[in-house]
């Protein structure tokens, strides 16, 4: 668990307090995705919370897929949410569960509401219903199908599991208050007819429960005592203790295993958003499906596999999700502060590596053809046990072509005409002549060294202003860097009607850049996942596009932040 979330919060608070008076003797929580797509890093808030809160109590952390919704899921999506959630380091203990496995119970729960005169089949179209609901300052209106015997409604209902009716033609709703300022108690739906195929339970129901029917019903069949979820079911809270509480889950119990409890108490807590990042499902599956980007793996979404693919680390997540903490009120984080906790992980664990990637030769008049010198160089400068590595240093070399400047500006400390550098772990050398094309394209420098100042060497005290990285024409490695920048040119205002309508014109245009450069040799001894910091430049970890003599490397997160907002 993180240190920071380890200092408390306001959930751990609420549940010391039900402790203390007894209602529960065991902590239960649960993670409860939808598999209609895959986690993104705003999801991460709640596993964290839930698996972290029940590590922190001794308790059970149940893993349960709300697949009630047979148009969008998918098996893929289930098997790549429990690689997830094992990548980040947690493990279900409480068992795993589907909301399919209720199907039954929810049903026969729902004949019950039926037969006590609490639940109702009703036959409005959508947009009667609509009409029917009314507003936030108007009170809805009863459906004239509110009053229908207990029996006729058992019967239609009993017929609509049997399949006997079209989609849209009756919906089983429950019988609470039209009047109630709270629109999601004005007779919510509980069971609707959809003809889908589901992906555990194939063809055996056309009828399927509404969310907030079968949460709950979940929640409570399973003993979780403590149902952790964010702010926006704040609002469906008391829909879902009328669904406990009408089930007989409230009176005192004990489950399997003997504990204590009173059914689920539901605790809200802040969505996390991040500026410039996508955190909608909805508009994830759309870069997906419309081909913006490549894939939910794509290293540029905020998934959990595209992070992963990227090289974002579990430990900097996890540090990430306990840094931002659990309030009551919605806020956004910096996406900095994310690159940041990646950053700081990566920085004592990636090997150092020199690599170029936008090449400029450099051409060392004065060194003898043929000559090699062969340098020893630390793989990292605060972790000795790292070791080191032998590099090359040839005539025909290659800089970044930034790192020179023809007409350059005050405190330009990079290589200039008649300028001296030293090169990493190397020499000193100086620019003398600019070579150029028919175009006026710079081709290459040349320049001569400093034989004296190898480091190292009695020689090597002179000193200079700019040191740069370079790789040694002669056994550089040809490599690719994909070089990310936020989806986004400006924040997500997901809770505008506007933003949905314009989502696609805000996406950043200069989201991935491919650069084509050299690196060590020492690259391709990197497996796929493998992860170096490349000098100046940032950390970089190798694709799985990678081939065997030309590597791909993802820009996991720079040395610096990517952007200001």
């Amino acid at each position: 668990m993180s240190e920071n979330l380890e200092r408390g919060n306001f959930i751990w608070d609420v549940i010391d307090q039900d402790l203390a008076e007894g209602k529960y003797e065991r902590v239960r929580t649960r993670f409860p995705p939808e598999p209609n797509g895959y986690l993104h890093i705003g999801h991460c808030k709640a596993l964290v919370t839930d698996f972290g809160t029940a590590e922190r109590y001794g308790g059970l952390c149940n893993l349960r897929f709300d697949d009630t919704n047979p148009e969008k899921e998918e098996t893929e999506f289930v098997d790549g949410i429990m690689e997830d959630i094992r990548w980040l380091g947690f493990e279900w203990d409480g068992g795993l569960y589907f909301a399919s496995d209720y199907y039954q119970q929810c049903y026969d729960i729902a004949k019950d509401f039926i037969r006590r005169g609490i639940a109702y089949v009703d036959e409005l179209s959508q947009e009667e219903m609509r009409e029917y609901r009314g507003t936030l300052t108007q009170p809805g209106k009863n459906s004239p199908w509110r009053e229908r015997p207990e029996e006729e409604s058992l019967d239609l209902f009993r017929r609509m599991k049997a399949g006997e009716f079209p989609e849209g033609r009756y919906v089983l709703r429950a019988k609470i208050d039209m009047a109630s300022p709270n629109i999601n108690m004005r007779d919510p739906v509980m069971y609707r007819i959809l003809y889908k195929e589901h992906h555990r339970t194939g063809s055996d129901w056309c009828i399927y429960p509404m969310y907030d029917y079968s949460h709950p019903l979940g929640d409570a069949i399973e003993h979780i005592s403590h149902s952790l979820c964010s702010l926006e079911y704040e609002d469906h809270r008391p829909l879902y203790d009328w669904v406990v509480e009408q089930a007989g889950f409230r009176k005192p119990h004990t489950d399997p295993d003997g504990f204590k409890t009173v059914g689920p108490r539901q605790i809200e807590f802040a969505r996390l958003n991040i500026t410039r990042t996508v955190m909608s499902k909805r508009h994830l599956r759309r870069l997906v499906e419309e081909g913006y980007v490549s894939g939910w793996d794509d290293p540029r979404m905020p998934t959990l596999i595209a992070m992963r693919r990227r090289g974002y680390t579990p430990e900097a997540i996890r540090d990430f999700i306990g840094r931002v903490g659990l309030a009551k009120a919605d806020s956004t984080v910096e996406f900095a502060l994310l690159e940041h906790c990646v950053r700081n992980d990566l920085g004592a664990k990636s090997p150092r590596v020199m690599a170029v990637l936008d090449p400029l030769k450099v051409v060392l008049t004065n060194w003898e053809e043929g000559r090699i010198d062969t340098l020893e160089i630390e793989n990292h400068p605060d972790h000795p046990e790292m070791g080191t590595r032998d590099l090359k240093f040839t005539r025909e070399l290659y800089i970044e072509r930034e790192d020179f400047m023809e007409d350059p500006p005050r405190k330009f400390f990079r290589l200039k005409p008649g300028g001296e550098v030293r090169l990493k772990g190397a020499y000193i050398i100086r620019c003398d002549e600019v070579i150029k094309d028919g175009g006026g394209h710079i081709t290459h420098l040349n320049c001569t060294v400093d034989l004296d100042s190898r480091s190292g060497s009695p020689g090597a005290g002179r000193k200079v202003k700019g040191t740069l990285h370079w790789v040694s024409a002669q056994d550089a490695v040809p490599l690719r860097a994909r070089m990310y920048a936020p989806l986004l040119t400006e924040d997500d205002k997901d809770d505008d009607e506007t933003d949905r309508k314009d989502f696609i014109a805000r996406l950043n245009p200069d989201s991935l850049e491919v650069k084509h450069g050299f690196a060590e040799p020492v690259v391709l001894t990197a497996e796929v996942g493998g992860t170096f910091q490349f000098l100046r430049m940032g950390y970089f970890c190798l694709d799985r596009d990678s081939l065997p003599t030309l590597p791909v490397f993802n820009l996991v997160v720079g040395l610096k932040d990517s952007y200001r907002p």
